[in-house]
């Protein structure tokens, strides 16, 4: 069996992001111990900006991993950081074994060339190139040869359904479809870390969706490691295997998003996620439990399936669901039951807005 240590891609401990003047001065003194809440007070009172503070987390491999928050929130500084677009003031950043916050000059190049890919809500297609052309562009910058960069941006192409269009120039292209262009890019060099920052945020909301099944259908084949910014909560609890829900610059809740959304740790959280419903964000394995005797006949669910896809069968008598793929677990309508009167002490019904 694995170690627990191998399962983990990039381990981040006690991050900073500070603007300002001379903010490293406050991290120059090795081995003190840093209060927080201090810190970013007296920061902030001397006219610092700290936009990531005292951040600490690990990304597993083939997890979606989502940082989501407001606007200001610190979100898309801490992707940059991560990245390393952005230098850290304090912390370490190890990326599969390598302090990422040491790594420098032609060696940083290379690892973002060949080993993380990024998307980001700008498309940033080259107007002059073909669809073909930007997505084989990251190869060129490589040094891969034209046939072997065309073939893999071909393959790349048919991964995101858009294997007719290759001739395209951007200008001819949907928003969708040039969006589906920059995830193929992003991917076409089988890179071991995707950061994407708020991919689908400047779509409307139809094709927003239709990009979030095609985001997950991507994952469904790949198995990317994934980091992925977002300031919408159902977006997060669509698409996250974990959440980090950020206010200020700070990490103030990390979890799946059953417990976030089941267990907030204060207010904040309680009021940003008051107008999700449970039963489009909850799945079934956050409620599925270990059988007590003999397992249920009856309907057999996907695991990570919204609970909305069992109401009608619930609504028509059937108490206990099995969960695919594991004997031992089943969904009880008494747990989907409590879910439901949560949502309907919010004035949430089942698609998802106020009743």
């Amino acid at each position: 069996m694995a170690s627990a240590s191998s399962q983990i891609m990039l381990s981040c401990k006690n991050l900073w992001k500070v603007f300002g003047a001379r903010p490293a001065y406050y991290f120059d003194t090795a081995g003190y111990q840093i209060d927080p809440d201090g810190l970013t007070a007296r920061l902030r009172r001397e006219g610092h900006i700290p936009a990531v503070v005292d951040a600490s987390f690990d990304v597993k491999r083939g997890e979606i991993f989502v940082i989501m928050g407001l606007s200001g929130s610190g979100k898309s500084t801490l992707v940059r950081c991560l990245s390393r677009l952005l230098d850290i003031e304090h912390g370490t950043m190890e990326f599969d074994g390598q302090d990422l916050a040491k790594i420098s000059g032609p060696d940083l190049i290379e690892i973002r060339r060949r080993k993380m890919g990024m998307v980001f809500q700008s498309f940033g297609l080259m107007p002059h190139l073909t669809a073909l052309e930007n997505i084989a562009f990251p190869l060129k910058l490589q040094g891969v040869a034209r046939p072997e960069r065309e073939a893999r941006a071909r393959e790349m192409l048919e991964l995101v359904e858009l294997g007719n269009r290759g001739d395209a120039l951007p200008s001819q292209l949907s928003g969708g479809q040039q969006q589906r262009v920059g995830i193929a890019r992003s991917l076409s060099t089988n890179p071991d870390l995707w950061f994407l920052d708020e991919p689908f945020s400047a779509l409307d909301p139809l094709i927003r969706r239709q990009m979030q099944d095609e985001f997950l259908r991507l994952q469904s084949q790949l198995k990317k490691t994934i980091v992925f910014i977002t300031h919408d909560i159902m977006e997060a609890c669509r698409l996250a295997d974990r959440i980090a829900l950020m206010r200020g610059g700070k990490i103030i809740q990390l979890g799946t998003p059953a417990e976030i959304l089941l267990q907030p740790v204060d207010d904040y959280v309680s009021d940003f996620t008051a107008e999700v419903a449970l039963t489009r964000a909850i799945r079934v394995r956050d409620l599925a439990r270990p059988a007590l005797g003999d397992l249920p006949e009856g309907p057999v669910v996907p695991p990570a399936a919204p609970i909305e896809v069992i109401l009608p069968a619930l609504a028509s008598g059937q108490r206990q669901f099995r969960v695919e793929g594991d004997d031992s677990l089943v969904l009880d309508a008494t747990s989907v039951l409590e879910v439901l009167k949560r949502d309907a002490r919010h004035g949430l019904g089942p698609e998802g807005g106020r009743g």
